[in-house]
């Protein structure tokens, strides 16, 4: 009875009433029966999935998508795509519909990035950026990076995750823990803690302790207290350490701070691989 109800309603009626759910829900939905099929495919429904923002997304594109539709659009953004002069990668996720953004190596500021006798830049294969940054060797490694409230998704919680990989040549990374923050503007909300950019090699990191000896237990005495983060495995074969979350209402623009320091064992250290930085919303 229920499903004769709903097949005498009229198309735009139930496209109407599947814009308000979801597009895995909306795409369940066309397999109900013909009338559902059609509606389940129209604009009205997947215009509605779109960010409201979608058409400045669009002017932001490096390189143009081809679609005829909305839901085709929507599928095309689902993948990830280049932005901002290819500065940044911007993604929906395809089961809410939420934006994420990954800032590349180059959209964030990172300590003496720019003096060579520091940090490399150079092209990798494996990255989705023309460029990423790699740390030769310094005492003093500072990374930062930040975005506005306004380009994310209202009313979500985000998590922010630094994309590494670290070197063979890789050395003094984990002597002492490195400092991470996630701070949106006016000190609303503060998430930090601390994190290990490395977890392996235990034969290298044995040696590096036996050569620092007592020193690195004072050192540890200078870093706030934390949780000592490790890295752990993407999809894309990076690595990522999550420097924390925050919660994207619907009032206002703020801006989002997130850092990574290692400034107080002012020992040398190098190998450290970056390509940016991921704003995505958290699965609660």
């Amino acid at each position: 009875m229920e499903g004769e109800c709903f097949n005498k309603l009229p198309e735009g009626c139930v496209s109407t009433i599947l814009s308000f759910t979801s597009p895995p829900e909306a795409c369940k939905s066309s397999m109900v029966c013909p009338m559902f099929r059609g509606a389940a495919e129209s604009d009205v429904v997947w215009e509605r999935f779109l960010p409201a923002d979608y058409r400045h997304i669009l002017s932001r594109l490096v390189q143009p998508l081809m679609f005829s539709s909305r839901k085709e659009l929507f599928l095309g953004l689902c993948s990830p795509n280049l932005i901002d002069g290819g500065n940044k990668s911007f993604k929906l996720d395809k089961w809410s519909g939420k934006k994420s953004y990954i800032l590349s190596a180059r959209d964030l500021s990172i300590a003496w990035a720019d003096d060579p006798i520091y940090w490399s830049w150079r092209s990798t294969p494996e990255s989705r950026f023309s460029q990423v940054a790699e740390l030769k060797t310094m005492s003093w490694v500072e990374i930062d990076g930040k975005i506005r409230t306004q380009m994310l998704s209202p009313n979500t919680k985000y998590g922010v995750y630094l994309i590494m990989k670290i070197s063979n040549r890789a050395f003094g990374l984990d002597l002492i823990p490195s400092e991470i923050s996630v701070e949106v503007s006016n000190r609303t909300q503060v998430c930090n803690g601390t994190a290990y950019l490395s977890c392996g090699d235990n034969k290298k990191k044995e040696m590096e302790r036996l050569f620092y000896g007592n020193r690195i237990e004072m050192l540890k005495s200078r870093v706030i207290e934390g949780d000592g983060r490790v890295p752990c495995e993407r999809g894309d074969g990076w690595m990522e350490i999550e420097l924390g979350d925050f919660f994207n209402g619907d009032q206002g623009d703020e801006e989002v701070k997130m850092r990574l320091r290692e400034v107080k064992g002012q020992h040398l250290k190098g190998g450290l691989i970056i390509e940016g930085i991921e704003v995505r919303p958290k699965c609660i």
